[in-house]
């Protein structure tokens, strides 16, 4: 039976909206049109996997709201397993707001939610993991959370694919069981500091592509696309690890693996909006104004 990829992260609705430029502190500019979408890193990389042909099963918490209720519809009707998406009547789901400007740079915030709720207890979604399925964690969601999903499926025989973002420091048997810790530039320089050292690396350059320990790959549709076309970038780091996380669970080896996430994640490229769904259907909760 085919492996599958189980997301251990967070769910959020986002707003989105594109601006000429950032205001600077204390101004304020117009935003042009306003999308409401279905995000958090963790969502985004099990659709992003999902997308790209694996079987996804997801483990988070959302709240007892509307927003909770538009994340669990969503990932349903993409065919991805919630059953361990655990509902927190005391949280709110969790929201991020994030401004894109012309050139594709955006800033955000984040207000956790429910994300803050979930313990080591949600983590029976990893009790059937084994050889041949990928479980793919972020940090999105407490770090002491990430800590135990990664051992508890590392010692089941599960792969595990960490994606060190938003960066925090985790302990150096947490950092080693990663096969590959996937990180940006930025992100790898605060890694060498660490001394911590994965099983395998992998650094993304965004479009200049990526590398699995030295071994640097630029994808076909990459190299293509002018960076002028770049609206918001934010998207391709979780369609790279969500793809990667798919190829890796159907058996291909590293170099298509790379492949296959450069691919997914310029596919993003040239749409605006921090959560786009990989399969081009745009808004994720069907809310545009």
């Amino acid at each position: 039976m085919m492996g599958r990829v189980v997301v251990v992260g967070s769910l959020t609705i986002d707003l989105v909206t594109q601006v000429e430029r950032h205001p600077k502190p204390g101004e304020t500019v117009m935003g042009a049109g306003l999308e409401r979408v279905v995000g958090g890193k963790g969502a985004n990389q099990a659709v992003a996997a999902a997308a790209a042909g694996a079987m996804v099963a997801m483990v988070g918490c959302v709240g007892a709201d509307d927003a909770g209720s538009a994340c669990l519809t969503r990932l349903s009707a993409l065919g991805i397993d919630a059953a361990s998406v655990r509902v927190a009547p005391s949280h709110p789901t969790g929201h991020g707001f994030r401004v894109v400007d012309e050139a594709g740079r955006s800033t955000g915030v984040v207000v956790a939610g429910a994300n803050a709720a979930v313990v080591a207890d949600d983590l029976h979604g990893l009790d059937s993991v084994g050889p041949g399925d990928v479980v793919l964690v972020q940090l999105e969601v407490p770090v002491d959370v990430v800590t135990a999903a990664v051992r508890r499926a590392s010692s089941r025989g599960a792969r595990v694919v960490l994606n060190l973002a938003p960066y925090a420091a985790l302990p150096p048997d947490v950092v080693a069981l990663a096969d590959p810790l996937v990180v940006d530039e930025r992100e790898a320089l605060l890694l060498a500091d660490s001394q911590a050292l994965p099983a395998s690396l992998v650094v993304t350059f965004g479009a200049a592509g990526a590398a699995w320990d030295g071994d640097r790959m630029t994808g076909p549709e990459v190299e293509q696309r002018e960076q002028r076309d770049v609206d918001d970038t934010t998207a391709a780091g979780d369609a790279f690890c969500g793809a990667l996380s798919a190829a890796l669970v159907l058996g291909a080896g590293r170099r298509a693996a790379l492949r296959a996430a450069l691919a997914a994640a310029a596919g993003t490229l040239g749409h605006p909006g921090s959560h786009r769904d990989p399969r081009g259907l745009g808004d994720m909760t069907g809310s545009r104004e």
